[in-house]
């Protein structure tokens, strides 16, 4: 059977002011179903002035009962009309019910704490990543000197999931990203008759900063957060345990194949965005300024000096190994539970998009005189 739902209504009674007649069920299912129009009604500051009458309330639980007491000030109203059994009721909400609590007071100390703690978190994945580097280049030192005994086949493997498979997403990135600044840069440089320098902005800052910077980032949020996932997933299983046990060299296995299939195919992917990007720019330059590719062809050469496509390919290697490391330390620090792997995986997304920005800003102060 369906409780009515709660109702309010204010009665006019004597000058001290209007007397609040309450009705139907004030349970907690009902009230929950009639809240929003019940707590307006009972937020008007002289509902109840002249007194409340309950008397017509069908049902009252702890819910209702608990409401109307907090209503009140938790203390007993001048003139209230009600039965014997609701009496009861708000008597023991008024005897068991105790004022909240007031709101902690944040003092520096457990603010410094916390600092401290992030510092530290900090500190100890600076120590595993730098670990791990280290144990990258001994990794490459042994594959140097015995070439035929490396992970060729895993190699090949995540070169092709890392690169191959990612072709379509990042031209179709640099297309539209080269599109769109063609466009904006022409509604500028039309200004002052600068069309045709729209070659110059367009390959310097594409060839230079925006492909480079643009595969690394579709990169790490695509294939770092699968080398994550990966070795997070081994972990959860167990099977990192079991290659421990069996002797197998997590880094020689799992790290080395990924950092070199990384560093080989970002310098790949780099120049295909760009090109890409470059495609993109050429059109709508050609579409808005009626700066045709014949000339876009011929000027570009001129314009990107040699050492530019040689400093964004330099990037690129540093931004692949870069991904994958990050990505390996996250993976080998995720615990055994599926928690502590989507924390792993978005840690690792977010700090190699910063690494990368960092390492570009980096190259850009470093090299400042290089190709321009």
């Amino acid at each position: 059977m369906l409780e009515p739902p709660p109702t309010l209504h204010t009665d006019p009674a004597d000058q001290a002011g209007s007397r609040a007649l309450l009705g139907g069920s004030w349970s907690a299912a009902a009230l929950a179903a009639a809240w929003p129009a019940l707590d307006a009604a009972l937020s008007v500051p002289s509902c109840g002035q002249g007194g409340w009458d309950l008397r017509a309330v069908t049902r009252l639980d702890h819910t209702g009962a608990q409401l109307l007491w907090n209503r009140w000030g938790r203390q007993w109203p001048a003139q209230v009309l009600l039965s014997p059994g609701q009496q009861a009721m708000l008597e023991r909400v008024a005897r068991f019910s105790t004022p909240a609590l007031p709101p902690p007071r944040r003092r520096l100390w457990p603010l410094f704490l916390q600092l401290g703690e992030r510092l530290w978190r900090l500190w100890d994945h600076a120590l595993g990543l730098l670990a791990l580097t280290g144990q990258l280049w001994l990794d490459l030192l042994t594959l140097l000197r015995h070439p035929r005994r490396g992970p060729w086949r895993d190699v090949s493997g995540h070169l092709y999931r890392i690169g191959a498979t990612a072709l379509p997403i990042t031209a179709l990135v640099g297309f539209m990203i080269g599109t769109v600044l063609a466009y904006l840069m022409s509604r500028q440089l039309r200004q002052f008759g600068a069309d045709a320098f729209i070659v110059h902005i367009l390959g310097v800052g594409l060839i230079r900063e925006l492909g480079p910077m643009l595969a690394a980032i579709l990169i790490a949020g695509r294939s770092g957060s699968a080398i994550t996932a990966q070795i997070g997933v081994m972990r959860v299983t167990e099977e990192l345990d079991a290659m421990r046990v069996m002797g197998i060299a997590q880094g020689y296995r799992l790290v080395l194949p990924r950092a070199l299939a990384c560093a080989l195919a970002m310098p790949l992917i780099s120049v295909w965005t760009t090109l890409a990007a470059l495609l993109g720019g050429m059109l709508a330059a050609d579409a808005t300024l009626g700066v045709t590719p014949a000339y876009f062809f011929s000027t570009l050469p001129r314009t990107v000096a040699v050492g530019t496509l040689w400093l964004a390919c330099a990037k690129s290697v540093v931004f692949g190994g870069l991904i994958a490391l990050v990505g390996c330390h996250f993976g080998l620090r995720v615990k055994p539970n599926t928690e502590s792997l989507g924390q792993g995986t978005t840690a690792s997304v977010v700090t190699s998009i910063t690494v990368v920005l960092l390492v570009d800003a980096l190259f850009a102060v470093v090299f400042r005189n290089v190709g321009l």
